[in-house]
Formats: structure tokens, sequence, C-alpha cells
């Protein structure tokens, strides 16, 4: 399928007899970038899917309401990062995530996930990603995995440029440090 500008998706969508259309290919212009974006954040395939699903289930109610003012992806992504930060939130408060303990084993649940195809130096670039603070955590992620620009970031995050510029500095230099140690 050739690529589909956001103009086109949201033209077909403002027809609400293309709707559905305009929401498929939405879906198949975004839908994998948007998951690998969550599954940084989550970490597993399942609970990837799981956001994933919640995600688009927000821009469907939610995309009316789009101001149009930004990038669409932009506007996903936000609803993205969002939607994986209350979904740890909530497994953090259901008692089934401990990252922050010494005995979680972070690199023994990734390669026990039978989607994880990373190696040694992936799982331990993982770890001291987790080791972040969770805003350096986001910044990093969209900076490096995505090459997001930080006027991007900045509609996403709702933050200034300066301020994701400094807690990207401060996550690379954190997570030096960690890969130096050992």
């Amino acid at each position: 399928m050739a690529k589909v500008s956001d103009a086109e998706i949201l033209a077909l969508w403002d027809d609400e007899s293309t709707r559905e259309k305009a929401f498929r290919m939405l879906i198949e212009t975004y839908q994998e970038k948007i998951y690998w974006h969550i599954r940084r954040m989550v970490h597993f395939h399942d609970d990837a899917d799981d956001v994933v699903q919640n995600t688009f289930i927000k821009v469907w109610k939610n995309l009316d309401k789009f101001k149009r003012e930004s990038k669409l992806y932009t506007w996903m992504y936000r609803i993205a990062t969002n939607e994986s930060l209350t979904f740890l939130q909530q497994k953090k408060r259901k008692g089934t995530v401990a990252l922050e303990t010494d005995d979680y084993d972070l690199g023994a649940e990734l390669t026990a996930d039978v989607y994880f195809e990373g190696d040694e130096i992936q799982v331990k670039l993982q770890k001291a990603i987790d080791s972040l603070p969770e805003k350096q955590k986001v910044v990093f992620n969209l900076r490096y995995y995505e090459e997001m620009k930080y006027d991007e970031m900045s509609e996403v995050l709702d933050t200034s440029v300066g301020a994701l510029k400094a807690s990207y500095h401060h996550a690379v230099k954190k997570i030096e440090k960690f890969l130096s140690e050992d």
C-alpha cells in the first residue's frame, strides 16, 4: 500500500460514509510505529498489544476532537505515551511489576518473552533505560529509537524543547554510566 498522508486520512474521516476506511488506513499507516513505541515502554508483546488496542480505541473515540494543529502521528504518540504510562502505573498498583526492587530480573523476564529477539547487549541497554526516571525514559525512547525531533517531542509531551534536550542529555549520561559498570 502506498504511503497515505494525514490529510487524506482526515478527509476520509470527515465523510461519515468513509470513516471506517479512514480508520483502517490510519491503523495500517501507524500501527507498527505505535506498537514499537509502546513495546519499548511496557516491554512485553502481550502488554504492548493491549496498550495498542487501548490507544487506537482512544484515537477512534477522539479523532473528531483532533484540532489538526499538530501532525496526526504526534497526537497519536501522545495518546500512546499516556496509555503506556497509565498501564505501567496500574500494573505497579496491582503489584504485578516491581522494576525498582533488587530482586526483579528484567533480563530474565525479557529473554523469557517468546517475542523478544534481543541479545545480551540489548537486555543490558533495556535495563539501563529502565533505571531512568519515567520522563527521561520516554524522552530517550522517542529520540533514540523513534528519532523524533525535539519540536515534535515537545508536542507529544507538552514540554519545552530546552527541557527535552536536558532530559535526553541526562538520560544518555546515566545510560553511559550504567553500561560502563560491571
